[in-house]
C-alpha cells in the first residue's frame, strides 16, 4: 500500500498522522474542462491592461522565495529589484539559524536559466508574464545545488478523493516506466529511445531519453510531481482507433504523476531532467517525511529542487541531450532483477519486440529497455515470450471489434479492440500450456496456475499489459454443453486456446492500471461479447461490430468459424500420442468407433498394452483410480461420475499410424464392479482383428496429463475390492410409512393388501438398495451404512395393471420411470419416484404389480416385486342401462315402444372410476315406468339372468301396456325403475306410443252428403291412435290414398302426424269426381290398411225447359233455358259463376258448336241456334263444361217450309257464344213464339243461289 494517504479531516485544526490537508496556493486557479475529468492547473491572468511578472528566486543559502511585480515598467535597477526580494523575505531571523545569511552588501547579482548574468538592470522584456520566471541570486559565497520549496506540487483537491486503493510495488514501478515511455515516444526517428532501469539493494533508478523537463511554465519539472498536471492526458483521444495493437503510449488518465509511484517505492526521490533547449539539469526532490511534515502544518505542498550541469554519462546515454532520471532511495521492498525483467517484458512486450509489420521479415524494436544492463529483448524468461514459443505455427483467429454507445443519455464514446486467439497444441502427449507453466515455475516467476485454471484471456491497453486482467474464456470461446464424441473433442481442444485482447484508449482501466474498469460498459460488452449477457441493461446500450477481415459476423457465424478454426488446428498440429512401448496391433476401419470414443473419420487404430506418459509406464493390468467428473464413453451413453472410478487398464487405443498428426488416444478400462469376462477383448481372426469393448469404459488419455489418474498397489486394490464387495447391491427395499417418517412421506402404498378404487396414494414412493452387508436386525432401516450410494446406478420402477378378467389376459404397463439416487434430509442413496398428484393411480380394479429393478455395474439385475389388489368402490356406485346389451353409447336413454316387446334390457353397476360392481343372487325384478310421480306402466315378476362374471343383469322379453302416454307427450320422457330384491336402479327412458292402429275421422255436418265436384273440404281432421288408445307420436308417416279427391298442396300422399296426434287435412282435399259418383279415402301405415271410407258425391240433373218437338228448316231456336236441379227437382243455385258454363256438342248446329254459356243460379240460356236448311231430325247434347257427366240430349224434328214473301228489312243479330244478357226465366220467350218471318233470310239466300246457277249455265251455253 501507499506509505501515506491523502484525505480531508473532519476537524479543521487537528490532523491525524499521515493525513494531508492540501489547498491550492492563492496564485493558482483550477479550471475543469467539460471533456476532461481531472482539473487542469492554470496561472491567473488579469487582462491586457495589467502586466504581472512572477519570479521564483533561488537564494544562495538553499532557500527560495517567490516575487510578484505588477506593472513594473520596462526595466528596473538591480538594487531596487533586490530590495523587493528582501522585503518578500522579511526578517532574516525566520531561518532560525539553520541557514547561513545572505551577503547583501557583497557582489550580488542574478542569473537566469541560460546562465546570463544580470548585474545592473532587470530588463522585463526578457521575461514572460504567463508563467513563473526562475532566477538564481549569487552573493559570491559557496554555490548550492538544492533549494527549499522550489517547486509547488499542490494537487487539485478533487484528485485526492480517487487515489488507487491497491497499488503494488510492480504497479508503482510500471507507472514510472509509463511516464518514461510517453516522454520518449515523441523522439525523432534518429533519436535514441531508451528506458534504462537500475535496481540494487539501496535504490531504483529509472532513466529515459525522452524530451525532458525544465523550469518553463509549459514544461515545468514540477508537473511531474503534481497530481493532475500531466501533459500526457490531453493526448488520450489520439489513442482511440488506429491499427492494432494500438502502440500509442498515451497511458495518462488520472494524473497521479510520479509522486505517488515514487513514494510508494521508497522514502525519497530525486527527479533530474533536461530538455534540448536548456543547458541545465533541473532537479525535483521528494521526501516522504518532509511532505508529511509540511502537509500537516500548511495548506500547500511544496518541495525542494535545484539546477545543475548534466553529467558526462547522461550526455552519453542521450546524444540528443534530453533525458529524465528518477532516483529512488530508502526502498520499501527489494525487487529481484530477474523477476523484474520478466515482469517488465510481459508488460511492455510489443514496445520491446514488435513482430506485426507485414512488410518486414525482422523484428522491430520500438524502444530499448534495459534492466541492470540487460536488454529485455534478449531474455526468454517472460510469460509472453514462452507463450509465443509454444504456440502453433498455424494461423491465428483474429477479430476486430468496434464498440459504440447507443444510449442517448450516454456521452458519445467509441472504443476498438482486436481479439487474437492462439492455439497451443498438444505435442507428443504433452500440452503446450503445461510446458509453459513448467518453464515459468523453473524460472521462479511465481506462477501458481495449472492447465485447467490457466488464464485463457489476457488484455493489453495501448500495447501495455494489464497484469490483473487474467480472465477466463470469453463466451464465444466456450463450447456448447452437447454430448457426443465431437463435442467432447471440441471441449478438450478449446482449452488449448488463449485469447490476446488488444484495446485502445477508448477502454478505461482501473486506477492502478492493472485491469480494465469492471463497471465500464465497454468492459462489460467485451467480457459478454457474443450477446450472452441478457440481464445487464447497460450492455444493451453498446453496439458491437465484429469483423473478421472485411466481413461482419453475427453470433452464429462467429461460433461456426471459431469451431471450424479449432478443428482445423487440431487436425494439423495436435499430436496426442505417437506410440506405445510395445508392439501394437493395427485394426483397419473399426466398426465400434463411437463406443471406443474415437472420431468417425478415423480409418486405422493401434492397440497397445503399454505406454509411457508423464514419466511413467502404464501397462495392461494396472489398477487405476480416476478422479470424479472425468467424462468417459460407456456402453449406451457418456459417463461422468461424482466419485472416484476404480478400474483395470486393459488397452490403450491410438488413432492413426505412427507419426500421424492428431493421433487421439484412449484408455480402455474395466470397472472394479465388472467381472473379467465382461471386459474388453481383442479378437484376432484369420482375416481381421476386432476390439470388443463390451462393458468397459473409454477414457481420454488426457486424464493422465491432468493428473486425474493414478495407479493403485495390490494391497489398496484388494482392500477396495473387499469394500466394494461388502457394499455391492444385494436387494431393493421399498420404504413404508413407518420407515419414512424421517423423510416426511405423506401416506403409504399398501403393498400386498386389498384397497378400494380411488385410494389416495402418497405422492412419492421411495426405494433404497441394500448392500450385501445389510442385516435384517439393523437398528434403523434408514441407517446410512446399509444404503448403497452409487450415483451411476439407475433404478427403474414399472407398474403393470392386470384387470383379472378373461377379456384382459395380459398385463398393461401404466407407469415407467428411471431415477438416479438423490438425497432427502441428509440421507443419500434414495430413489424417489414421483406419482401423479392430481388423480389417483389406483382407479381401475384388478392387480397392480410394482417391479423395481437395478442393473449393477457387473451387469447383474436386481429385482423386487410387490402387488396391490384394487376392488371396485361400492360407495360411489352408479348404474348403466342399455337395450340389447349395446354399451357403445354410454348411459344412453332407453327407448321403449308400446306394443313392441323389449327383447333384452341389460343393466350394469359401476363405481366412480368405471369398475363393474357384481350383482348378488337375483332372480326376479319389477319394472315400473314413472312419469313424474305417476305410474304409467308396470310389469311384475320378470325373470332375470346374470352374466358369468356377475357384472351384467339381463331382463328379457317383457311388454308394456298403458293409455297414459299423453301425460308425457310430446317428449315421452320418463323414468325406468328396476326394483331388485336388494337394490333399485332408475334410468331415464323414452316410452313411445305404439304403431298407428285406429283412426277417428271428424264427420261434422254429415259432409259426406254434401260433397260436390270442385269443393275443397275444410274440416277433414284424422285422429290417429295406437292399440292402447294413445295418440301416436309426432312425425309418424301415413300413406293417404284418395279416389275422387285430390290434394290441393300437391305434396303427395305421405302425411305426418302432428304434435297432437292428428293428421290435419283441413283445406287439403278437393272433390274431383263428378256428380253422382263416389269418393274414397284409404290410409296405410307400412303397407297395412288402417282406415277406409267411401263418400257419395251429390246427384244433379241437367234439363232443358220447353224445347219444341219440331221446327221448320232454316229457322232459329232462341232462348232455350237449361236448369240444374237435385233429386227433388230443386234448382241448385250454387251452380253459378264463370266456373259453371254450358257447352253444346252437335254436328248439325255448327253456329253454337264449341260455344260456352254461363250458369246463373242454376240456370243457363241458349240465345239462338239456327236449325239446318234441310228437313230431318236435329240432335244435340247440352252438358256442363267441367262436369261432362251432367248432360241432356235434345232432339227436334225439322220440316220443310213453304216459300212466302217476307219482309227482309229486319236485320237480326247473330248468335252470341257468350250471351251477356241476364234474363229471368219468366221473361224468356218460348221457341213456339218465334215468328215465321225469321226465315226470310233463308229464302233470299236460296233465290240468290238459283240465280247464280242460271247465270252460270247461260254463260256456258254462249261460250259453246
Amino acid at each position: 500500500s501507499f506509505p501515506f494517504s491523502i484525505a480531508s479531516s473532519s476537524s479543521p485544526n487537528v490532523l491525524p498522522f499521515g493525513v494531508f490537508s492540501l489547498v491550492p496556493s492563492p496564485d493558482v486557479k483550477m479550471a475543469s474542462s467539460a471533456s476532461e475529468k481531472w482539473a487542469v492547473v492554470q496561472y491567473g491572468h488579469h487582462g491586457p491592461a495589467t502586466k504581472v511578472y512572477r519570479f521564483q528566486i533561488l537564494l544562495p543559502n538553499g532557500t527560495s522565495t517567490s516575487l510578484k511585480l505588477r506593472d513594473p515598467g520596462e526595466e528596473m535597477p538591480l538594487p531596487d529589484f533586490l530590495h523587493r526580494i528582501r522585503e518578500e523575505l522579511g526578517d532574516a531571523s525566520a531561518y532560525g539559524g539553520q541557514r547561513r545569511g545572505i551577503e547583501w552588501d557583497g557582489d550580488v547579482y542574478l542569473e537566469d536559466l541560460l546562465d546570463r548574468k544580470i548585474d545592473k538592470k532587470v530588463q522585463f522584456c526578457d521575461f514572460v508574464t504567463k508563467g513563473t520566471n526562475i532566477l538564481r541570486l549569487q552573493d559570491g559565497e559557496e554555490f548550492v545545488r538544492t533549494y527549499e520549496n522550489m517547486w509547488d506540487l499542490t494537487p487539485p483537491t478533487e484528485l485526492l478523493q480517487e487515489l488507487p486503493a491497491e497499488y503494488s510495488t510492480e504497479s508503482a514501478l510500471a507507472d514510472l516506466v509509463d511516464n518514461s515511455l510517453q516522454a520518449l515516444w515523441s523522439n525523432g526517428s534518429k533519436e535514441i529511445k531508451l528506458i534504462r532501469i537500475t535496481v540494487d539493494g539501496e535504490k531504483i533508478v529509472v532513466f529515459d531519453t525522452g524530451r525532458g523537463m525544465d523550469g518553463s511554465e509549459d514544461n515545468s519539472i514540477s508537473k511531474w510531481g503534481t497530481m493532475g498536471s500531466s501533459n500526457h492526458r490531453v493526448f488520450r483521444k489520439q489513442g482511440i482507433g488506429g491499427k492494432a495493437p494500438y502502440l500509442v503510449p498515451f497511458f495518462g488518465m488520472f494524473g497521479y504523476g510520479g509522486t505517488i509511484a515514487s513514494m510508494h517505492l521508497g522514502r525519497t526521490a530525486i527527479v533530474s531532467s533536461k530538455t534540448k533547449e536548456s543547458r541545465k539539469v533541473f532537479t525535483l526532490h521528494l521526501s516522504r517525511e518532509a511532505l508529511l511534515e509540511k502537509s500537516s502544518s500548511k495548506l500547500s505542498w511544496k518541495t525542494a529542487g535545484g539546477v545543475r550541469d548534466p553529467s558526462e554519462e547522461e550526455l552519453a546515454l542521450s546524444p540528443h541531450r534530453s533525458f529524465t532520471q528518477v532516483e529512488i532511495h530508502g526502498l520499501n521492498r527489494h525487487l529481484e532483477p530477474a523477476k523484474l525483467r520478466g515482469f517488465l517484458k510481459d508488460i511492455y512486450f510489443p514496445y520491446i519486440q514488435y513482430d506485426e509489420d507485414n512488410g518486414s521479415a525482422s523484428t522491430r524494436r520500438p524502444v530499448q529497455f534495459e534492466v541492470n544492463g540487460v536488454d529485455l529483448a534478449e531474455i526468454q524468461e517472460s510469460e509472453v515470450t514462452l507463450t509465443n514459443l509454444h504456440s502453433s505455427n498455424g494461423p491465428d483467429f483474429d477479430l476486430h471489434l468496434k464498440f459504440a454507445c447507443t444510449s442517448t443519455n450516454a456521452a458519445s464514446r467509441q472504443a476498438h479492440a482486436r481479439i487474437k486467439c492462439v492455439y497451443f497444441p498438444i505435442v507428443k502427449g504433452k500440452e503446450s500450456i503445461d510446458s509453459i507453466l513448467e518453464k515459468l515455475s523453473e524460472n521462479a516467476l511465481g506462477v501458481k496456475e495449472n492447465f485447467d485454471n490457466f488464464s485463457r484471456v489476457s488484455v493489453r491497453r495501448l500495447g501495455r499489459l494489464l497484469p490483473d486482467a487474467r480472465w477466463g474464456s470469453l463466451p464465444f470461446m466456450e463450447p456448447k454443453q452437447n454430448k457426443g464424441q465431437k463435442a467432447e473433442l471440441l471441449k478438450r481442444c478449446c482449452k488449448r486456446v488463449k485469447c490476446f485482447v488488444e484495446t485502445d484508449a477508448g477502454f478505461n482501466p482501473t486506477l492502478s492500471k492493472t485491469d480494465l474498469a469492471q463497471h465500464d460498459v465497454f468492459t462489460k460488452a467485451l467480457r459478454c461479447f457474443d450477446g450472452s449477457c441478457h440481464n445487464d441493461s447497460s450492455v444493451e446500450e453498446v453496439s458491437v461490430d465484429a469483423r473478421k477481415g472485411e466481413r461482419s459476423l453475427n453470433r452464429t457465424q462467429l461460433e461456426k468459424q471459431y469451431h471450424d478454426w479449432i478443428n482445423n488446428m487440431h487436425a494439423k498440429y495436435d499430436v496426442e500420442m505417437d506410440g506405445g512401448d510395445d508392439e501394437h496391433t493395427v485394426i483397419i476401419n473399426p466398426s465400434n468407433k463411437e463406443r471406443l470414443g474415437i472420431s468417425k473419420d478415423v480409418e486405422v487404430i493401434r492397440v497397445h498394452t503399454s505406454v509411457s506418459r508423464k514419466g511413467k509406464t502404464w501397462r495392461r493390468g494396472d489398477h487405476l483410480k480416476i478422479q470424479p467428473r472425468v467424462v468417459a464413453r460407456m456402453k449406451n451413453n457418456f459417463y461422468s461420475s461424482k466419485s472416484n472410478f476404480y478400474g483395470t487398464l486393459e488397452y490403450v487405443v491410438v488413432e492413426g499410424l505412427r507419426g500421424d498428426i492428431c493421433g487421439e488416444a484412449r484408455l480402455i478400462c474395466r470397472s472394479i464392479e465388472c467381472p473379467g469376462d465382461q471386459g474388453c477383448l481383442l479378437e484376432v481372426g484369420q482375416d481381421s482383428v476386432h476390439l470388443n469393448i463390451k462393458e468397459s469404459f473409454s477414457f481420454p488419455i488426457s486424464v493422465i496429463d491432468d493428473n486425474k489418474c493414478q495407479t493403485m498397489d495390490e494391497d489398496s486394490w484388494c482392500q477396495m475390492l473387499r469394500k466394494k464387495s461388502a457394499k455391492a447391491p444385494a436387494c431393493i427395499e421399498v420404504l413404508r410409512n413407518s420407515q419414512g417418517n424421517d423423510l416426511a412421506i405423506d401416506g403409504d402404498v399398501p403393498f400386498e393388501k386389498v384397497i378400494a378404487a380411488g385410494y389416495n396414494h402418497p405422492r412419492e414412493i421411495i426405494a433404497v438398495i441394500r448392500p450385501q452387508n445389510a442385516t435384517t436386525c439393523s437398528t434403523s432401516l434408514l441407517d446410512k451404512r446399509y444404503i448403497v450410494k452409487d450415483d451411476d446406478l439407475e433404478m427403474a420402477m414399472e407398474i403393470y395393471h392386470l384387470p383379472g378378467s378373461k377379456d384382459h389376459p395380459r398385463a398393461k404397463l401404466i407407469y415407467k420411470k428411471l431415477k438416479k439416487p438423490s438425497s432427502c434430509n441428509s440421507i443419500n442413496g434414495l430413489y424417489i419416484f414421483q406419482l401423479s398428484e392430481e388423480t389417483s393411480m389406483f382407479t381401475k380394479s384388478g392387480v397392480y404389480s410394482f417391479i423395481f429393478s437395478v442393473r449393477c455395474r457387473d451387469s447383474t439385475v436386481i429385482k423386487h416385486e410387490s402387488r396391490i389388489t384394487v376392488r371396485p368402490n361400492s360407495n360411489t356406485r352408479h348404474w348403466q342401462l342399455s337395450c340389447d346389451a349395446d354399451w357403445s353409447a354410454d348411459n344412453a336413454v332407453v327407448d321403449i315402444r308400446l306394443g313392441m316387446p323389449v327383447r333384452c334390457l341389460a343393466a350394469r353397476s359401476h363405481d366412480l372410476y368405471g369398475n363393474g360392481i357384481p350383482f348378488l343372487d337375483v332372480h326376479k325384478a319389477v319394472i315400473t315406468i314413472l312419469g313424474g310421480d305417476d305410474i304409467l306402466a308396470q310389469v311384475k315378476d320378470i325373470k332375470v339372468d346374470l352374466s358369468t362374471d356377475l357384472l351384467t343383469l339381463y331382463i328379457r322379453d317383457f311388454l308394456f301396456k298403458t293409455n297414459k302416454l299423453d301425460r308425457v307427450r310430446p317428449n315421452y320422457e320418463a323414468m325406468l325403475k328396476i326394483s331388485l330384491s336388494d337394490s333399485e336402479l332408475s334410468h331415464p327412458c323414452k316410452v313411445k306410443p305404439g304403431l298407428p292402429s285406429t283412426i277417428n275421422m271428424d264427420m261434422s255436418l254429415a259432409w259426406e252428403k254434401n260433397l260436390t265436384p270442385g269443393e275443397v273440404i275444410d274440416d277433414a281432421l284424422l285422429e290417429v291412435l295406437d292399440h292402447c288408445g294413445n295418440h301416436v307420436e309426432e312425425g309418424m308417416e301415413l300413406i293417404v290414398n284418395t279416389v275422387g279427391l285430390s290434394f290441393v298442396d300437391k305434396c303427395g300422399p305421405v302425411r305426418k302426424v302432428n304434435s297432437e296426434g292428428f293428421v290435419d287435412l283441413r283445406g287439403m282435399l278437393k272433390v274431383v269426381s263428378g256428380f253422382g259418383s263416389e269418393a274414397c279415402l284409404t290410409i296405410f301405415h307400412h303397407k297395412k290398411k288402417i282406415f277406409n271410407r267411401t263418400f257419395q258425391i251429390a246427384i244433379r240433373n241437367l234439363k232443358a225447359v220447353k224445347v219444341p218437338e219440331s221446327c221448320p228448316a232454316g229457322t232459329f231456336l232462341e232462348n232455350i233455358i237449361f236448369e240444374v236441379s237435385d233429386c227433388d227437382g230443386v234448382i241448385d243455385e250454387s251452380i253459378h259463376g264463370l266456373q259453371h258454363t254450358l257447352s253444346i256438342r252437335s254436328n248439325q248446329l255448327k253456329d253454337v258448336q264449341g260455344a260456352q254459356y254461363a250458369f246463373e243460379h242454376g240456370r243457363c240460356v241458349l240465345p239462338r241456334a239456327q236449325v239446318p236448311n234441310e228437313p230431318g231430325t236435329v240432335s244435340f247434347v247440352a252438358y256442363h263444361t267441367h262436369f261432362s257427366d251432367l248432360e241432356t240430349i235434345i232432339q227436334i224434328h225439322v220440316y220443310a217450309l213453304d216459300l212466302v214473301r217476307v219482309n227482309s228489312e229486319n236485320d237480326f243479330e247473330p248468335i252470341c257464344s257468350y250471351p251477356t244478357s241476364s234474363l229471368s226465366s219468366q221473361d224468356l220467350l218460348s221457341p213456339s213464339q218465334l215468328a215465321s218471318c225469321q226465315s226470310v233470310r233463308y229464302i233470299e239466300d236460296a233465290l240468290r243461289k238459283v240465280s247464280d246457277e242460271i247465270e252460270s249455265i247461260d254463260s256456258n251455253i254462249r261460250s259453246e
